[in-house]
């Protein structure tokens, strides 16, 4: 509600937030929706319609955008094909045919497959020297220099590199250490404690505790039982035989739907350029808590008819998360020279629009990140591909020519 400039994913111009009070019905009605999900109440009506009102508001606006956002919108996937609602349900109650007392192992397996992908690609992208040498997690962790107690370790350089290479050991090592017996329980308490320190120090949201309810999926149906299933009816011979087999139809979702994922975040490598720098393949690769950018951006425009400078001040119209968005990501300069753009354009004025972006990436030297030249008014977006209006720069720090 608090922004005046809606800047939502490319493509999705026509997901604008509700007006007025709007969004708020709407997001009291996703809540409604998640209760009669937790409930097992008309499960897949509830589920299917949380999904899209979820899918609609990640794809309205990116200025939050967080890798855990797009996770729920796959986990909601994949429970449409879950059978959640056959045993602790109001479904059950309803239709007690529904009822059954086991699910089939696939089940586990997505859930597993799907973790198995976000680590994976976790620890894939940590292989970059300001990971490796503790420059980032420098700055992760430098500002809680007032922090209590652990204040002062947490500007020790020693402490940046142990939390460096134990976020790579962590994602890398825990999906197997899960899933074989004699290591399950260490990593249960490894996993407790990475993701309560994380929450806890660094404050990121629903994440840790989302990665943690997965745990349950990797141990035994019969400790599961024993821990929270207790009065749960001992398991009949009919039981075993009601099947909830893994039909053609799953199969023809779950492997695209997989191996979009293992395309999606090795996509940048096939993309000129740098994608720490350039952004471009960024979203939806797992690239969690990498780098910091600060941008410093300065939208030239120029009234084509008289050749004057026109003012326009984009912190009145954005908020600060917008504002991040618009000053550091290309897709968030370009949508916002669009809007400026179309904001004339209803004046009765055209404009060019010259874009002068400096950009520094985990506090190094500020670089020109736009070219100059470029009139946004008329630039394009490659969807695919690099945007030759994104400068490049070798290891040495020299521009690339084009």
């Amino acid at each position: 509600m608090e922004p005046t400039v809606s800047i939502p994913h490319i493509g999705f111009d026509f997901l604008v937030p509700l007006p007025g009070y709007g969004m708020y019905f709407y997001y009291i009605l996703m809540g409604v929706l998640g209760i009669f999900i937790m409930l097992g109440y008309k499960y897949r009506f509830s589920l299917g319609s949380f999904t899209i009102l979820w899918i609609g508001v990640y794809l309205m606006q990116k200025a939050s955008y967080n890798n855990h956002y797009y996770l729920l919108i796959l986990v909601c996937l994949i429970m449409l094909f879950l059978p959640a609602n056959q045993y602790a349900s109001l479904d059950v109650k309803k239709n007690p045919s529904l009822k059954s007392l086991t699910m089939p192992q696939w089940c586990s397996w997505i859930m597993i497959v799907q973790m198995a992908i976000v680590y994976f690609f976790a620890t894939l992208a940590k292989f970059y020297p300001d990971w490796l040498d503790g420059t980032f997690t420098g700055i992760l962790f430098s500002s809680l220099s007032n922090y209590p107690v652990l204040g002062s370790v947490f500007t020790e350089n020693w402490f940046h590199i142990f939390i460096a290479y134990a976020g790579i050991f962590f994602d890398g090592l825990i999906i197997p250490a899960l899933l074989w017996k004699k290591t399950r329980n260490i990593a249960l308490i490894a996993s407790l404690l990475f993701h309560l320190f994380n929450s806890i120090t660094l404050q990121i949201g629903i994440f840790p505790y989302f990665a943690l309810s997965f745990i349950v999926f990797f141990y035994s149906p019969e400790t599961i039982r024993y821990l929270f299933f207790k009065k749960k009816p001992q398991l009949q011979l009919e039981d075993l035989n009601k099947s909830y087999t893994f039909s053609k139809a799953l199969t023809y979702f779950f492997i695209p739907f997989f191996i979009l994922q293992l395309i999606l975040p090795i996509r940048h490598y096939f993309i000129k350029g740098d994608v720490l720098w350039t952004e471009e393949a960024h979203r939806l690769s797992w690239r969690m808590m990498l780098r910091q950018k600060n941008g410093i951006t300065h939208f030239k425009v120029i009234d084509k008819n008289t050749k004057q400078e026109l003012p326009y001040n984009i912190v009145e119209k954005l908020t600060r998360k917008q504002l991040s968005l618009v000053t550091s990501k290309p897709d968030g300069i370009w949508q916002m020279a669009q809007h400026i753009k179309k904001e004339f354009a209803k004046k009765g004025v055209t404009v060019s629009i010259f874009i002068d972006s400096k950009l520094s990436v985990n506090n190094k030297p500020y670089k020109t990140f736009i070219d100059p030249t470029v009139d946004f008014a008329e630039a394009e977006w490659n969807y695919f591909g690099h945007n030759d209006w994104i400068l490049l720069y070798d290891k040495q720090g020299n521009l690339i020519e084009k």
